[in-house]
């Protein structure tokens, strides 16, 4: 399935799989992209980005990576790929290339710290659907840093537990990325995705004014 319409990949964070996505894919799309959740060990950040580098094989270019808290990790490293047109960070990590970021379970006591303006039903679903990190996992390099030379956007998230919105704001300044501020827990793609989808349409509609630049 080829289009003229970017193509969209999701990386998700820890305690995560792609389907964290669900209420933000359907809408993008309706609207003609092609989209696909990248879904990863994590095991190693080398594994985890060599896993995205072979999903945007599977769409076509140019393509937006999404990337939600250790996501963030992933697309720093894996958009350094060519094919990859913007970055959109969502109460995520954006590290540098040379500096360190660290399998971990999430209890159910911990759910409302990481989720807790979801309903019950979908904390539970949250909870339920974990991925667990292995204990290293932040201290690996990512071989690169996309946002240096590809324009980022990011969204704080002002309720956010899991990582403080301050340390948000500093790697959204730092990148000298477009950000946005929503009253949101960790999950903003659960809790907000209409945001989520709006910061993304933003993206996408920068990077088609560059490719037809070029």
């Amino acid at each position: 399935m080829k289009g003229t319409q970017p193509s969209i990949v999701f990386c998700h964070g820890i305690w995560a799989d792609g389907s964290c996505f669900s209420k933000v894919i359907p809408a993008l799309q309706a609207e003609g992209h092609e989209c696909i959740a990248a879904q990863y060990s994590l095991n190693t950040t080398a594994d985890d980005i060599a896993n995205v580098k072979r999903t945007l094989a599977r769409v076509s270019s140019p393509a937006i990576l999404v990337g939600h808290s250790y996501g963030g990790s992933v697309i720093t490293g894996a958009g350094t790929d060519d094919r990859v047109a913007g970055l959109v960070y969502i109460a995520a990590f954006a590290p540098d290339t040379e500096v360190a970021d660290g399998r971990i379970w999430l209890l159910p006591e911990g759910i409302d710290s990481f989720a807790g303006d979801l309903s019950e039903q979908e904390k539970r679903l949250v909870w339920a659907t974990q991925c667990v990190p292995a204990p290293d996992l932040f201290e690996a390099k990512v071989g690169g840093t996309a946002w240096k030379s590809k324009p980022s956007w990011y969204i704080v998230a002002k309720n956010d537990r899991t990582i403080q919105p301050d340390c948000e704001r500093f790697l959204a300044k730092r990148m000298g990325a477009t950000t946005t501020e929503v009253a949101s827990s960790h999950v903003v793609m659960l809790s907000q995705p209409q945001v989520v989808i709006d910061v993304i349409r933003k993206a996408v509609k920068a990077s088609q004014g560059v490719t037809a630049a070029a």
